[in-house]
């Protein structure tokens, strides 16, 4: 397993003020934030903070204002309304002083396709003002953590979308930020692809970095995140930790029923005392979920009906999010 690089000469180029934050501050806090395109609302009245060393997780359906609120917290987009800081500065008047202490993995590949490996990290580095004596002494280390030292001298193009979206993180760690801001950094991926990224998010975290996370995958958010944040139609509807907020929000267990007459139990007037026995039902495709406190008794009620197949297990991030945002399919937009 690779380190995670550690602080580098790059730390030198943070303004003074973001050095030595006090550790009860948070390192990022947006206060009634807001964004307009005309008549539509994309960000309403969205608060949130980020504390040193914490992967804040933001998860919701598409068009709920994830990627606008990312764009408006690298200073991107001006809201309409609301305070940005961060490392004791203040978005957009201290800009160039905050972006500097980032690292941004965005969800489109902006690699330099014309550059190999270590020359992204190289001219990437240049953009902070970081001369060559500097970088070239972390690009092994940075291509080592990304598992690329052994396409250094290759060129995007010839990379996978797992290498690709690796180098796009190393790249982003070129200035030894403070804080990183993950736009659905593995959306694309395999799983093989998917897992080893998370090892080195883990590694990031353990190593005292701070993340911010938009993403779709509701695994990755309860492996990685130590808050989330849920997002609806630009407005925050939940926030804590995974596991309080499924305990808050579901019940325990969730007993999944599909097969011939499945949809018959949750709709068929003969079959209401099977109901009975869960707290709530829900119908997805020809697939029926029962959520419940009592698992045992739906189970052997269920164990009468021999041509149907069920799944016992443990509510989890998914159940959470579709009770909020609901099961409706979303366009982009």
């Amino acid at each position: 397993m690779s380190a995670a690089p550690g602080r580098s000469p790059a730390s030198a180029h943070r303004s003074p003020q973001g050095e030595g934050t006090p550790v009860n501050k948070p390192l990022f806090e947006c206060q009634h934030l807001a964004k307009r395109y005309g008549d539509t609302t994309v960000v309403d009245d969205l608060s949130f903070r980020i504390a040193p060393g914490e992967c804040l997780g933001v998860i919701g359906p598409n068009g709920a204002g994830k990627t606008t609120t990312i764009r408006m917290c690298l200073g991107l987009t001006t809201p309409d309304a609301g305070s940005i800081t961060a490392f004791g500065l203040d978005m957009p008047r201290d800009a160039l002083a905050i972006k500097a202490q980032l690292g941004v993995v965005s969800q489109i590949d902006t690699l330099d396709p014309d550059f190999s490996c270590a020359e992204n990290l190289l001219v990437y580095g240049r953009y902070f003002g970081m001369g060559a004596a500097q970088i070239r002494p972390r690009i092994p280390q940075l291509l080592e953590f990304a598992a690329l030292s052994h396409k250094a001298d290759a060129k995007p193009g010839e990379l996978s979308g797992g290498m690709k979206r690796r180098l796009s993180l190393a790249r982003a760690l070129v200035n030894d930020p403070q804080l990183l801001m993950l736009d659905e950094p593995t959306t694309g991926l395999d799983p093989q692809a998917r897992h080893l990224m998370w090892e080195r998010l883990q590694q990031l975290l353990q190593q005292g970095k701070s993340i911010l996370l938009t993403t779709h995958f509701m695994d990755e958010a309860e492996r990685l995140c130590s808050r989330l944040l849920v997002l609806d139609h630009g407005r925050k509807i939940a926030e804590g930790r995974p596991r309080e907020l499924i305990a808050q929000h579901l019940e325990p267990d969730v007993v999944e029923v599909y097969g011939n007459g499945a949809l018959a139990l949750a709709q068929a007037p003969e079959h209401a005392a099977l109901r009975a026995l869960a707290a709530r039902v829900e119908v997805s495709g020809e697939t029926v979920f029962f959520y419940t406190a009592q698992a045992m008794p739906l189970l052997a009620a269920l164990g009468q009906h021999h041509q149907l197949r069920t799944l016992h297990r443990p509510a989890n991030l998914e159940d959470l999010f579709l009770k909020l945002t609901g099961r409706q399919i979303r366009e982009d937009g």
